[in-house]
Formats: C-alpha cells, sequence, structure tokens
C-alpha cells in the first residue's frame, strides 16, 4: 500500500529534492508525482530527502505528493526471467512496446513477470520436512535448457505445513507452506523479491579452477579467466569491445547470460536483439535466448536507470547461480555506469574526485565485482557468477580512473589495440598488455586434456612473443633483412600464430568458435614448425625455403577448413610437416 511520504521541493534533472519527509527510510523505492515516476531515496537530512528518478522528470513541479511503500528497490525473480528483455529496473520491454508508442511512456507500470501464464510445478518437499532458506521446493522446466529450481526464501525456516500437488501454477500462486518454532507461518510462491542492492547470501567461497571456456582461441589460451572470475576489457571507441562481450555471450560454456547493455548505443542493442534469437548454442544445439536474459538501458533513456541496471543484472544472475547454475554477465559498459554515477554526484552537489567522478566509485566498483565468485549454495550445491565488464576510456587512455580502478579489483584484463582493430585482426586483444592471474589456478584443468603439454605450450609460444616485440624493434630501424634466420624464424612462427591461432573470424560457421581440444592442437602444430625450422635452419636452410612448403599454407587455413568435429586432421598436417621437414634437412645432410 503507498502512501504520502512527503512532497516535491525542488528538481534537478533526474535528482528530486523532497521536504516533508516522513517515514522514509535510506534506499526506499518511492513514486513521484501524478504519473508515479519511479525513484529511490539516495539521501536523508532530517524532514528533506533526495531521490533519484529512474524516469524522465520533464513536467514535474514543486508541490506534487512524493509516494511510498517503505521496501527497497527490488527485483522479481522466478520462472519467466530467460529469455526477455528488461530495461534497467526489469520493466519488460517488449510488454512496454504493446502498450506503448515508440517511446517508453511516463510512469508506466509493468510486471516483471507474467501474471497469466502457468508453469507445470513438481514439489521436492513434503509434509513434515524440517526446511531452512535456499532449499528447492520443487522444478518447473523453464526452457528447454534450464531447469528451474523454485528456492525457499533465504529469510524462511522451519517445518513444511502444505505442499502443493504437481500441477500448473502462475507465480502468485502459493506452492508450500512452513511453521517455524516461533508458531510463525510463511508461503512459498513460485516468485519472490529481492533488493538490488544487498548481495543474496550463501555459503562459503570456493576457489577457482574451472575455466570458462569462451570459443575464442586468444581467451581460452592466452588469457584464460575461470569461473567465477572478474575479467576487465578496456579499449577505445571501435576497437571491438562489444564484439568481444557479444562473442562470449554467445559462445561461453556459462549455463545462463545475462547481458546488460549499459548506456550502449540503440543501434548496437538492436544488433543484439534482432542477431541473438537466430544464433545457436553450438554445445546444445538449441535457440541461444533459451540460456539468456537480457537488460537494455541505452544512452537515450533515463541516466539513473542506467545505474540501477548494473544491479538489476547482478541480483538475477545471483539467483541463478543460487539454483546451482554457473552464470556470466556482460556489463557494457562500466563506464556509462560510472558516467551516470558521475552525472547523478554532480546534481547532487557532492564533492568531486579524479575527473569529476564521485570519491566513492572505487567503492561501487568493488561492490560489484565482488559479488562475482564460486560459491557453495545454502543447499550444497555449487553455484558461479563471473563478470566480464568493459571499459570505454576516453581516447583509449588506460590511466583513466574507470579503468585504473577496475584494474584494482579484477584478476584478468583484456586490453583491447587500436593498431590491431585498424588492421582487421579480431579478436584485438593484445598479447602483450593483457594479462591473466588464473593461469595457475586452471592449468590443472587444461593439463588433463592436453596431456600434461598446456602450460609448456602457452609459455612457450607467450616467450616467443615476447623475443618478437624485442625483434620488431630493429626490424622497424634497419628491417627483417639484417636478422638472422634463427632469429627470422621466431619473426615467422609469431606471424604464423597471430593469423592462423589469434585472429578469429565471427563470421565464419567454423572459425566462430573453437574447442579447447581444436585449440590445443593448433599450438601444438605452429610449435612444431618452430621447433623443426629451427632445426633445419641450423643444418642450412633458409627461412625462405620454409615459407615456400605446402604445409605452411595448410597451417595458415587449419582454422577455416578443420571443423572442431574432426581434428584429427590437424594430426595428418603435423605429419606431412615433419615429412617436409625431413626432406629439406636431407638437402644439407
Amino acid at each position: 500500500m503507498l502512501e504520502i511520504i512527503g512532497q516535491v521541493d525542488k528538481i534537478v534533472g533526474p535528482v528530486v529534492h523532497a521536504r516533508g519527509v516522513e517515514k522514509a527510510k535510506m534506499l526506499d523505492l518511492v513514486e513521484v508525482g501524478e504519473f508515479h515516476l519511479v525513484g529511490e531515496i539516495v539521501k536523508l537530512d532530517g524532514d528533506r530527502a533526495v531521490i533519484q528518478v529512474y524516469e524522465d522528470t520533464t513536467g514535474l513541479a514543486p508541490g506534487t505528493n512524493i509516494y511510498s511503500a517503505g521496501v527497497p528497490l527490488s527485483v522479481e525473480l522466478g520462472p519467466g526471467l530467460i529469455g526477455t528483455i528488461y530495461d534497467g529496473i526489469q520493466r519488460p520491454l517488449e510488454k512496454i512496446r504493446d502498450t506503448s508508442d515508440q517511446y517508453i511512456q511516463k510512469g508506466i507500470h509493468v510486471a516483471a513477470l507474467d501474471r497469466e501464464k502457468r508453469w507445470l510445478f513438481t514439489p521436492s518437499l513434503a509434509v513434515g520436512d524440517d526446511v531452512t532458506g535456499g532449499e528447492v521446493a520443487g522444478t518447473v522446466q523453464e526452457t528447454e535448457l534450464i531447469e528451474h529450481r523454485v528456492l525457499v526464501p533465504p529469510t524462511v525456516n522451519g517445518k513444511v505445513t502444505w505442499v502443493a500437488e504437481e500441477g500448473e501454477y502462475s507465480i502468485a500462486d502459493v506452492v508450500a507452506k512452513t511453521e517455524n518454532a516461533e508458531g510463525e507461518c510463511f508461503e512459498v510462491n513460485l516468485h519472490q523479491r529481492w533488493p538490488v542492492r544487498r548481495g543474496r547470501p550463501t555459503g562459503k567461497r570456493i576457489p577457482l579452477s574451472i575455466p570458462l571456456i569462451t570459443g575464442q582461441r586468444v581467451i581460452d589460451t592466452l588469457f584464460p579467466v575461470a569461473k567465477g572470475g572478474t575479467v576487465v576489457v578496456p579499449g577505445g571507441f571501435g576497437t571491438g569491445k562489444t564484439m568481444t562481450q557479444h562473442a562470449l555471450a554467445k559462445w561461453s560454456d556459462a549455463d545462463i547470460v545475462v547481458y546488460i547493455g549499459c548506456g550502449e548505443r540503440g543501434n548496437e542493442m538492436t544488433d543484439v536483439l534482432i542477431e541473438f534469437p537466430k544464433l545457436v548454442d553450438p554445445r546444445t544445439k538449441r535457440p541461444i535466448m533459451e540460456r539468456t536474459i537480457m537488460i537494455a538501458n541505452t544512452s537515450n533513456m533515463p541516466v539513473a536507470a542506467r545505474e540501477a541496471s548494473i544491479y538489476t543484472g547482478i541480483t538475477i544472475a545471483e539467483y541463478y547461480r543460487d539454483q546451482g547454475y554457473h552464470v556470466a554477465i556482460m556489463a557494457d559498459s562500466t563506464s556509462r555506469w560510472a558516467e551516470a554515477l558521475r552525472e547523478l554526484s554532480g546534481r547532487m552537489e557532492e564533492m568531486p574526485a579524479d575527473e569529476g567522478y564521485p570519491a566513492y566509485l572505487p567503492t561501487r566498483l568493488a561492490e560489484f565485482y565482488e559479488r562475482a565468485g564460486m560459491f557453495e549454495t545454502l543447499e550444497g550445491k555449487e553455484g558461479s557468477i563471473s563478470i566480464v565488464g568493459s571499459v570505454s576510456p576516453p581516447g583509449g587512455d588506460f590511466s583513466e580512473p574507470v579503468t585504473q580502478h577496475s584494474k584494482r579489483f579484477v584478476r584478468c584484463m583484456w586490453a583491447l589495440d587500436r593498431q590491431l582493430a585498424n588492421a582487421r585482426h579480431y579478436p584485438a586483444i593484445s598479447w602483450l598488455d593483457s594479462y591473466s592471474e588464473y593461469v595457475d589456478e586452471i592449468s590443472g584443468w587444461w593439463q588433463e586434456r592436453s596431456g600434461g603439454e598446456w602450460g609448456e605450450l602457452r609459455r612457450r609460444i607467450m616467450d616467443l612473443l615476447q623475443q618478437e616485440g624485442k625483434f620488431q624493434q630493429v626490424v622497424k630501424l634497419v628491417g627483417p633483412d639484417v636478422l638472422p634466420d634463427t632469429q627470422r624464424i621466431v619473426l615467422e612462427t609469431c606471424t604464423l600464430f597471430k593469423n592462423a591461432f589469434l585472429q578469429q573470424n565471427s563470421f565464419d560457421k567454423i572459425d566462430m568458435y573453437c574447442t579447447p581440444e581444436k585449440q590445443i592442437k593448433m599450438l601444438q602444430v605452429i610449435l612444431e614448425f618452430y621447433d623443426r625450422g629451427v632445426e633445419v635452419i641450423r643444418k642450412g636452410a633458409n627461412i625462405h625455403q620454409l615459407k615456400k612448403l605446402e604445409v605452411y599454407s595448410d597451417i595458415l587455413r587449419i582454422k577455416f577448413a578443420v571443423r572442431n568435429d574432426e581434428i584429427e586432421k590437424i594430426d595428418k598436417i603435423r605429419d606431412k610437416l615433419g615429412r617436409s621437414m625431413e626432406r629439406i634437412a636431407d638437402m644439407f645432410d
């Protein structure tokens, strides 16, 4: 029930100052004016309050009433989330489109979850069972890929006094009842609400040990991230941040993907909304939308809702993590979120820090990234949240505050390079500036699948890339001809590695996704080219003889010519490489 808690005193863009405020708490959800614009209390001083409004305040006048139900900004969690496109405060955009023109009407209120749709519920509890928060009350098949586990709310415990029979129910229906030791009774529905700014409770953190497989070779092999890890992707305009995150959303082996378009251009989100329903998951052969939730808060939407969209996304992710799923969040981009913080902070007349950002920017970034991790759920299962946050530094300057503060709180960085992007080398992830601190933690997984070779293969190719960087400085000054062939083979191997391995075509049906097994085989054959090449050069061969080999072209074409399910063909190319090198060696014996 909404009550009048005060009146509008002053309007400063999306920030509303209220007077005569009673019975209000920090972060309470409020509705402002006759349009009932949704907002949140962010500052209290006696009977005055500051409210950030998540909608356009044009036409709002001083003296109008402010209403509140005394609850914080929350999201609805239950069956029907997957496959839905929401705005920053969890309003379903497709339903809004059906009731609005091309723009979202002011004060429009649409339920986040469909109240009419009925779901086939299968109970997991029985009368007399002792339950605690986080236990599974029953299951609903939300999509072909995802079994939705209806959870007992974290605050509920006691004995089960009633359980619904198997059958079809709407999300508002009660499916179980409990009673605790004090005699208090609770009802469990198919859905629940949770405040977005408060993390959902879990059991203990679990050490990270499993990689998040993305199908992108430069990521999986050189700069991997663990499930439950955090990544920052900084890059200037046009370097491929959004494209990289789209690839991860499409092909990563997370059970569920939450894609947050935070302040991005409308045409980019339109591309996502048109393209994703057509895509098929390479592992399950099912539509990708059956495991995807989208939050679209574009740059022309109210700036305050942009700030809330990050929390909406992470709370939805935590709900599926609590069900025992591995969730990946694509936050595109955290720079636009930080800019929203800066604008709101300025309108509230707070003291600015670096480049006008509020002094609490590092704290907010830390709070967001700390909600990632691998956890034991309250029921004892394992679930994880991996966060990939892009940053758009002005002019590609990585020394700006958002990039620098983000690097403090993440353990992996995929730095996008302008020169690579201009050369149409995608993903444009710099192998010299990027890093991952998860290599040691996930090496056991890779070692098991590579016969114990992965760590050594990765170390050797990284060493060659470092050597190539030094040799390129000489080449730029005097040209490659002055280098001995024992050094030119390093340059040639790295060129082969960049073109045949690191560069990946997202429009090619074979190359758009690469399995770990194929990545290992490709890396083995490229390094064998280097090892064999060094041997024959020492016997008297030259670099031009190696480049003229037919097998050289075969290695270049592996990524397009060999499908993920026929990697035995790479062994044949490797055998052919050995025979070709032996023929050259025989010429000098």
